[in-house]
């Protein structure tokens, strides 16, 4: 991981225009006549409209793609209570992944107001403006309190990330290191490492999903939190144990399948790890240090399934695989909420996601050939363009079918197009590529089968059914390769050239090659020779009507 320096910071928040973001027209503007239409009087005509139905706003204004960022400075980052001018620098990074991953503007507000009531009615009295509110770096128990209320009195989603977007990238990837680890969510001991925002969140988030409330620990500053324990407010009360015989981490995790972190660095040791029990899933989330380094934890015993915050080990829970698609959904239902049954789909969406192959744009990005499902990845990489559609797309339809959405997507292929336009994963021009090879799929041979990249380039397009595969190489060292990579090879010819059963072939083909090529001084001998060759016998497939076309060079 590249070391960032104070210098370096500053200076890039500083150069050219300071800050990270801008606002930028989206209409001509150039003519007298733009400009009549931009404002006046042309504007006139859409207030008026709006005036009429508050809900052409999302027709007339950028009200359906707008979300605020909003803070008042009291938990930003690892930084504290810095207070909501300090903490615009944030906002504006939020404001920055918005855009580059779910293509969402945003306004980031900083409020200077510790007072929970008149935080609530500032947030409220500019609600209008935005068709979402992303609720930032707010401490707890506060946030709890300014969340189900502006939840309840506004009809726009309301979500603070610091709470779910954690709750629903953790539960991602529990889901899916439970499967790994063989383990079931409703029989697993977890431990939860601190009972703040986030906390909570994930802890609540895990019993939705089927964690049993009696097998679930929690700690705070002060160590175990029991029912016996006098001053608890009603959050910790809910999660207090009635156990007596454990009081300290390290007698929580003694035994335990999960550790949760959300508290400070350093804090669990290599013997708890070993304490724990076989299979152990460590999810240590303080940032910058984690509760245990990722290398103490793995020196500590080979089988424990680990995550950080940190991007720089495998399976980071970055709430940037989550919150801009979640909100991208939400806005494009033009959802009253962002409820339960959108935050699991997104949990769903993005655990499926990582049982998926990875595209080369993946693997390239962390200089690797290989990713896939297991101990080292069970979380999606934050650069996957997939997450703009699965997860999107299922928040969308979560939407729809509990009720909260103004406006239904009955197209679901044209939305999916939608999204990865907007991201500049396709275009037009691409999708009738698409359309037209998917009306008449023709047979390529893949030469070089055996390669990773080829053997990958033909699962997916097959799965995308643009055309009928066809792999030449060694079919026990491709169907090998195909297991290794966890791609599924149904439905794809794989022609073993080499092999005897394909003898009578080669010396079909090397008879028309030499006929073909007698009066540049071929033989069959020679042409026999060159079925040998995976080029040469894949373009004879095609010559003879075997194939339509050949795919050779990596």
């Amino acid at each position: 991981m590249v070391k960032i320096t104070k210098e370096a910071a500053l200076q890039y928040h500083s150069q050219g225009k300071p800050g990270k973001i801008e606002v930028v027209p989206t209409k001509p503007y150039r003519t007298q006549r733009d400009l009549s239409l931009a404002y006046s009087p042309g504007v006139a005509e859409p207030c008026l409209e709006i005036q009429k139905d508050a809900n052409t706003a999302y027709d007339y204004t950028d009200k359906g793609n707008l979300v605020a960022v909003i803070s008042n400075g009291t938990a930003v980052l690892g930084l504290g209570d810095i207070g909501a001018m300090a903490g615009k620098p944030v906002m504006e990074g939020k404001g920055l992944l918005f855009k580059i991953y779910g293509g969402i503007d945003v306004f980031d507000i900083e409020v200077n107001e510790k007072d929970v009531d008149k935080f609530i009615e500032a947030v409220k009295a500019i609600a209008p403006t935005f068709g979402g509110i992303n609720l930032e770096d707010i401490k707890a128990p506060e946030c709890f309190e300014i969340e189900r209320r502006l939840k309840a009195e506004l009809d726009i989603p309301v979500m603070h990330d610091d709470q779910h977007g954690t709750a629903i990238i953790s539960s991602a990837g529990l889901l899916n290191a439970l499967e790994v680890a063989g383990k079931k969510i409703e029989e697993v001991k977890i431990v939860v490492n601190g009972a703040g925002a986030a906390a909570i969140s994930c802890t609540r988030l895990y019993e939705a999903l089927g964690a049993t409330h009696e097998n679930i620990v929690m700690l705070d500053s002060k160590g175990v939190i029991t029912t016996d324990r006098e001053g608890l407010n009603e959050t910790k009360r809910y999660f207090a144990t009635d156990r007596r015989d454990i009081h300290t981490l390290a007698e929580a995790v003694r035994g335990a399948d999960v550790f949760l972190g959300l508290s400070k660095g350093n804090v669990l040791t290599q013997d708890m790890v070993r304490s724990m029990a076989d299979h152990p899933i460590v999810f240590a989330l303080a940032n910058p240090v984690p509760e245990i380094s990722y290398e103490d934890a793995m020196a500590s015993r080979p089988d424990v399934l680990m995550s950080t915050g940190r991007s720089d080990y495998p399976n980071q829970i970055n709430n940037v695989i989550g919150f801009p698609y979640i909100f991208r959904g939400a806005l494009d239902t033009r959802a009253t909420a962002i409820n339960e049954e959108m935050k699991l789909a997104a949990v769903r969406a993005i655990a499926s996601l990582a049982k998926q192959p990875v595209p080369d744009v993946v693997n390239n990005a962390y200089h690797v050939n290989n990713l896939t499902f297991g101990p080292d990845y069970f979380i999606p990489k934050p650069v996957d363009p997939r997450l703009i559609t699965d997860v999107s797309m299922a928040v969308a339809k979560a939407a729809m079918e509990s009720g909260v959405a103004r406006k239904h997507i009955t197209d679901w292929e044209a939305y999916k197009h939608h999204l990865r336009e907007l991201m500049g994963q396709e275009n037009k021009l691409t999708r009738q590529l698409y359309a037209t090879a998917r009306r008449n799929p023709q047979r390529v041979v893949f030469a070089e089968g055996i390669h990773p990249n080829m053997l990958k380039a033909a699962v997916e397009a097959k799965a995308e059914g643009i055309c009928q595969p066809i792999l030449l190489g060694n079919d026990e060292r491709i169907e090998k390769l195909a297991k290794e990579l966890d791609l599924s090879l149904e439905g794809i010819e794989i022609v073993n050239l080499r092999h005897d059963r394909e003898a009578e072939r080669r010396e079909r083909y090397a008879h028309i090659l030499a006929d073909k090529r007698a009066r540049q001084g071929a033989n069959f001998q020679e042409a026999n020779d060159k079925m040998f060759e995976r080029n040469y016998f894949g373009m004879m497939m095609v010559e003879t009507g075997d194939a339509d076309e050949i795919l050779t060079g990596l």
